[in-house]
C-alpha cells in the first residue's frame, strides 16, 4: 500500500479518490465534540435541533468533516510530508447527518521547487468530501511540503526506524 508520494510523484491535474468512505455516527460526532469543547446545542441535544432549527435533526460538526477528509486524504497526499504549510480555504458547502457517509477526493492543483531547500517541494491541492448520494458537503485547499526521492534515499528510505526483527 502507498503512503504519502514523493514530489516527483505527483502530477498536476491528478485526482486521488480517497477509500474507503467513513459513516459518521452520533457517537463520532459527539466525541469530536466533547474532545474539543463544542457544546452547541445544535449538536449535542436532539430536542433542541428538532424543535428550534430549519435542520429538525442534529447536525455534524463541519470541522469535524474537514478532520475526517484531511485525515481520509493522508496515505494519497500527506504520508511522506514534511509539513502542512497552509490551510488556504475551507469552505462547508452542505450540512451532514448521522448515519451519513462521507468520501474523499483530493487534485493537485500545482506544484513547485522549495526555494529554500532543493530535497523538497510544496504541492497545492484541493480536497472536496461528498455524502453517499453525491452532494458536496465540504471543500478545502492546503499547500503540503513534501521530500524529494533524494530526501528519502538520504534519510533511510520509505521507513527510516522500523525495528528489524529479531529471530529467537
Amino acid at each position: 500500500m502507498q503512503f504519502g508520494r514523493t514530489y516527483e510523484e505527483f502530477e498536476v491535474g491528478a485526482v486521488y479518490k480517497h477509500w474507503p468512505g467513513k459513516t459518521v455516527t452520533e457517537y463520532d460526532d459527539h466525541l469530536f465534540c466533547l474532545l474539543t469543547m463544542n457544546h452547541h446545542p445544535l449538536h449535542m441535544d436532539a430536542n433542541y435541533a428538532e424543535s428550534t432549527t430549519d435542520f429538525g435533526r442534529n447536525v455534524v460538526v463541519g470541522n469535524y468533516i474537514y478532520s475526517l477528509l484531511l485525515g481520509m486524504s493522508v496515505p494519497d497526499v500527506s504520508g511522506k510530508a514534511i509539513a502542512n504549510l497552509e490551510i488556504e480555504s475551507l469552505k462547508h458547502v452542505a450540512p451532514t447527518f448521522h448515519g451519513d457517509t462521507i468520501y474523499g477526493e483530493t487534485t493537485v492543483l500545482d506544484k513547485w521547487p522549495s526555494k529554500s531547500k532543493n530535497d523538497r517541494g510544496i504541492v497545492h491541492v484541493e480536497t472536496k468530501g461528498y455524502k453517499q448520494d453525491g452532494t458536496l458537503v465540504c471543500v478545502f485547499r492546503r499547500k503540503v511540503m513534501v521530500p524529494t526521492e533524494t530526501y528519502i534515499k538520504e534519510r533511510g528510505g520509505e521507513q527510516p526506524g522500523r525495528p528489524e526483527p529479531q529471530e529467537r
